[in-house]
């Protein structure tokens, strides 16, 4: 497969590179499929437990079908993720022949899911805040599915169709992009200008960790390569020699190829494996409330710390609407600032009257696993339209806030996302099962187009751990400050930093592709997902 050009205009390798068309084994395809099932069976237990634990009677059958196909799409755009994405990482080892193919890629997916179990829910939920606001109170409802759907399957779509393609482009991107559609298809529907459907400074936070990690990966990976040269090359020549024939590298260089391999599959996990876990408590809140809508693990020693935390915000935000009173329902006051960004009369005291509501509440029940199933929907609604409408408050020039009148703010805002911003460890694993066996298929046509595509000589092992470590480094920045970041162009952008600082020269048809890639990738999405959010909300 190596030597013949892959389906589009990417130029076809000029060097032989290792063998990728090893044959399945039977029994490994028994087990693959067995891997499914089980995890399959598994979701769907989970479920089920978590519902019975609350007491729940079900009553139809119809919301969990709705659920369970939700959730093989949400599962299925990680699974997508995991071969089109991970192929970034196994691509170094396997044309520095430091391990054979169908090994790398078996170990990149089990350092995926080991990466995902351990991710925080940061990137998770910051993916979730691009979402509009009335959309995600009401996930639920026709128009909350018919979002799900449109940004997970036009994501799927434009990820598979790149994939074919042998393109490295970004599932972060395309994911970002699919919000992006939803967002302002859903605002012109409802008769508002389409800038208002997306939180454009998450927007821009989230844009500029895409737009800036590839070029920092090039760079990066550029400066260390001449580094290390520099002090290197004399006392270990090897490092900077190519692979000869199959025989493996020194086994010093192959560990440390191997260790970069490991540390950029599992931060790919870690990272790029929320994105969907955010997707999926949504589409959980949407027809389990009773299950999800709010944490019920926690504990009841922090719910003294939440009405302390509540008593203090109310005061700030009752001094600031001081004069002013609210006249019947105080949530379309608060919904429209979240959604305009636009502090009037009204907006302070509809929020100090939710904080009391949401104080008064936490106080009767003494813990969150004793809300009633008929409130903690509402309940959940309020922690987070309050949560939201802190967080614009504290950056709103026109808010006026002092410093201490931040940090209460900000505790309390942390008290509310302890409630509301929590994944279950049976997503964690689910996500990851999906992730890790989306690596361990459909990786060779990425793999190939990052081993031989990219330089016009073959990758050296220095090069391809120096594109390793900038990767890593680069997603486990971004993981720290629940930023998503593209593996696919860290990692691409990084070998080909690589290729530049040694002089190989570039194959500048293969950038000139991936750069379009990455530029289509957003309006494509876009486009896409708003066509589909439409044809849904017609249909659901």
């Amino acid at each position: 497969m190596s030597d013949l050009a892959l389906p589009g205009s990417i130029e076809p390798a000029r060097h032989k590179g290792p063998n990728l068309d090893g044959g399945l084994n039977p029994l490994t395809g028994i087990i693959y499929l067995g891997v499914v099932a089980v995890a399959l069976l598994f979701v769907a237990y989970s479920i089920y437990d978590d519902v019975d634990a609350t007491g729940t009677r079900v009553t139809s059958i119809m919301p969990y079908l709705l659920l369970f196909v939700a959730l093989l799409i949400a599962l299925g755009f990680e699974f997508v993720n995991g071969f089109h994405d991970t192929a970034n990482a196994v691509a170094t080892v396997i044309y520095t022949r430091s391990l054979p193919a169908n090994i790398a890629v078996v170990w990149s997916g089990m350092f995926n899911l080991f990466g995902v179990l351990m991710s925080t829910g940061a990137v998770a939920f910051g993916v979730v805040s691009l979402l509009p606001v009335e959309l995600i109170l009401q996930v639920g409802s026709g128009a909350g599915f018919a979002m799900v759907f449109a940004l997970l399957i036009s994501a799927i779509m434009w990820n598979v169709g790149t994939w074919y393609f042998g393109l490295p482009a970004s599932s972060s991107h395309t994911l970002i992009g699919s919000i992006m559609g939803v967002g302002i298809t859903n605002a012109l529907l409802r008769g508002r200008d389409g800038t208002s459907g997306v939180d454009w400074s998450q927007a821009a936070n989230i844009g500029k960790a895409l737009l800036l990690s590839p070029l920092f990966g090039f760079a990066l990976a550029a400066v260390l390569l001449f580094v290390l040269k520099t002090v290197m090359q004399r006392a270990t020549p090897a490092l900077f020699a190519e692979p000869k024939g199959d025989q493996p590298p020194p086994l010093w260089i192959r560990g440390i190829l191997i260790l970069t391999c490991t540390l950029v599959s599992f931060f790919h996990g870690s990272n790029d494996g929320q994105k969907g876990m955010g997707l999926i408590m949504l589409i959980l809140i949407g027809v389990v409330p009773t299950a999800y809508a709010l944490n019920r693990a926690l504990p009841e020693s922090q719910i003294a710390q939440f009405v302390t935390n509540s008593k203090a915000a109310s005061g700030i935000i009752e001094k600031k609407g001081a004069g002013h009173s609210v006249i019947g329902n105080p949530r379309p006051a608060v919904t429209n600032y979240v959604a305009q960004r636009q502090i009037n009369e009204g907006t302070y005291p509809s929020l100090a009257v939710l904080i009391r509501d949401i104080s008064t509440q936490v106080t009767q029940y003494g813990s969150l696993a004793k809300f009633p199933a008929d409130t903690v929907g509402n309940t959940r609604n309020d922690m987070y339209l309050v949560s939201e409408a802190i967080r614009f408050l504290m950056k709103d020039n026109g808010s006026d806030l002092s410093a201490d009148d931040v940090t209460t703010l900000n505790s309390y805002k942390g008290s509310l996302d302890s409630a509301t911003k929590f994944i279950p460890s049976w997503v964690k694993i689910a996500v990851a099962i999906a992730l890790g066996l989306g690596t361990m298929i459909g990786w060779k046509r990425i793999v190939v187009t990052v081993g031989e595509k990219i330089g016009k000589t073959h990758l050296t092992y220095a090069q391809g751990a120096c594109a390793e470590i900038t990767a890593a480094a680069t997603i486990a920045a971004a993981d720290v400050y629940g930023l998503p970041v593209s593996t696919t162009h860290v990692l691409s952008s990084g070998i080909a930093g690589t290729m530049s600082a040694s002089g190989s020269g570039l194959q500048w048809s293969t950038i000139r592709n991936i750069a379009l890639a990455w530029i289509l990738t957003l309006p494509a999405a876009m486009i896409i997902s708003g066509t589909l959010y439409l044809l849904f909300s017609r249909l659901l």
